[in-house]
């Protein structure tokens, strides 16, 4: 009588063999994809099937899905007692995920397939009333999961090419119930499917988005470089029309090129959306821009079942904020935890998920309501009191987590017209990645993330440049964290120089990238 981890039989008093199989599969937490064991067991009594262990209204309703499946497939579904327990029973069960494996351990415990053919592998897919094998959501995770667990992966044709982007898993995809069946059940390699290839490249920026199709404004490419360099936060201020929008776009082109780690972690977060992955540009850092009309479910994520919002789409990436007064002030506030912590955490009465969202943080705004403050070109016609009410739409603890403000003026119209060839962002991305790699070489982060401690270590000033900054910092009554920010961006321009301490040309530079605790051009 066989005795193995995922098939046990056992005599209950009558003629009929109680059988239990057991089939691995993940389910959905945020990015988090825990084991669960479908456990199915065949029994006397009056024939029906029952989903227990916690499953939502979608996971019910698989047992007429499954019966369905199997039996326009031409196969047998038992006219018994069938009960399906997705374990651990206090873990919430959501979504068509489990349609495979409950179909494949009714066959195992009805003898359909052979006793040890499922202990293996792990299984993920919807099922069609055909048989038909459908795609789901969050693969990628999952995908990472079963490789550190030394399985095999069964997932459906159409999330093959998804499941493919992580490296040495053994990975088996099909489109019909049928295929899986005969792939279980096969021992001389005779029916079996074959093992999917990973060789899908990491994709491109678009050949359209290159900073040398910015003219002039040198300043803010600057103050743009600095900030890829150090991933320092950006605020860019100026009227309508003086690129400040082409400028962000640009970011991701002259960022350092992800890690391994980061594009699958970014790829994660893809996949569990309901967005998915665009597998021609992934790999690449994502560039986010939310309209202002967003709400903060939008953004930070949520919902009855949660999903990652835009905050965490943008994770090792660039989140974009235009026209940043006219978002929701309350939708704002909610940015000011992940900036530091680089966590979201969303709770709901029966569950809680976290999704990561490291991003950077670059918006764009008007000076003034009619954008045309400070412009040499066009008159402001704002009253103070209303630039003060306009500017006041930002918070302060919001702006004293942007290190970099800098304004970006109109620029004559014979730059415009210059013929001479701006540097473009393959120039530029490699003096990032220098100053980057010192960066790493040094604190193992980018400067924007050192700590209080490191910070001491790492960014400190002589004795003049100490004291200019405490006359600039007591000038403005700046906070604790504005003094942090001006450092930080300090350490930044000192690595682009090569520098191995920060000179006072250095540190003047970083206070002057304080645009609107200066207070703006009046």
């Amino acid at each position: 009588m066989p005795n193995c981890s995922n098939y046990r039989v056992l005599i209950l008093q009558g003629p009929l063999i109680c059988r239990l199989a057991i089939v691995n599969s993940r389910a959905q937490v945020g990015v988090d994809v825990p084991l669960v064991r479908v456990e199915v067991h065949l029994s006397n009594g009056l024939p029906g099937m029952s989903n227990v262990g916690l499953p939502e209204a979608a996971v019910k309703e698989s047992k007429d899905r499954v019966r369905g499946a199997l039996l326009n497939s031409r196969l047998e579904f038992p006219t018994r007692r069938i009960t399906v327990n997705l374990a651990p029973a206090d873990l919430p069960k959501e979504g068509g995920r489990f349609d495979l494996p409950i179909a494949l351990g009714i066959l195992a415990a009805s003898g359909q397939l052979p006793p040890d053919a499922l202990q293996q592998y792990e299984c993920l897919a919807e099922l069609a009333l055909g048989g038909e094998l459908r795609k789901v959501h969050g693969v990628i995770p999952a995908a990472l999961a079963c490789r550190e667990a030394g399985r095999k992966l069964l997932v459906a044709q159409d999330n093959a090419a998804e499941a493919a982007l992580v490296k040495d898993l053994d990975l088996y995809a099909g489109e019909h119930l049928l295929q899986i069946c005969r792939h279980l059940q096969s021992r001389d390699g005779d029916g079996a499917l074959p093992l999917v290839q990973q060789c899908l490249p990491r994709g491109q920026y678009a050949d359209t988005l290159d900073l040398a199709d910015v003219r002039g404004q040198h300043h803010a490419k600057r103050a743009l470089e600095i900030a890829a360099a150090g991933a320092h936060n950006l605020l860019l201020i100026g009227p309508p029309g003086t690129g400040k929008t082409m400028l962000a776009s640009r970011l991701p082109t002259i960022m350092p090129p992800l890690s391994e780690a980061e594009a699958m972690a970014s790829a994660a977060v893809a996949s569990v959306s309901r967005q998915g992955i665009d597998l021609k540009h992934w790999g690449i850092r994502a560039f986010r821009a939310p309209h202002h009309t967003a709400s903060a479910v939008a953004l930070v994520g949520g919902g009855g079942q949660p999903r990652p919002g835009e905050i965490s789409l943008a994770h090792n990436g660039v989140l974009f904020l235009d026209e940043l007064p006219e978002f929701d002030r309350r939708v704002l506030e909610v940015l000011r935890e992940p900036l530091e912590s680089g966590r979201i955490t969303i709770s709901r009465a029966a569950r809680q998920a976290e999704f990561p969202a490291e991003f950077q943080l670059v918006a764009a705004m008007n000076p003034c309501p009619c954008g045309y403050l400070g412009d040499s070109g066009r008159t402001c016609a704002c009253t103070l009191e209303q630039v003060r009410r306009y500017r006041a739409r930002v918070s302060g603890p919001l702006l004293d987590r942007i290190d970099i403000q800098i304004e970006v003026p109109r620029i004559p119209y014979q730059e415009l017209r210059g013929e001479s060839r701006e540097e473009g962002s393959a120039q530029v991305r490699e003096r990032v990645n220098q100053a980057r790699e010192r960066q790493l070489h040094r604190a193992d982060k980018a400067n924007a993330a050192l700590s209080s401690r490191e910070m001491e270590r790492y960014c400190a000033l002589s004795d003049s440049d100490y004291r200019l900054l405490e006359q600039f910092m007591q000038h403005l009554n700046l906070s604790p964290r504005a003094y942090h920010r001006i450092l930080k961006v300090a350490r930044t321009i000192a690595d682009l120089a090569a520098s191995e301490s920060i000179q006072t040309p250095h540190l003047t530079e970083a206070i002057s990238y304080r645009a609107l605790d200066r207070g703006g051009k009046h």
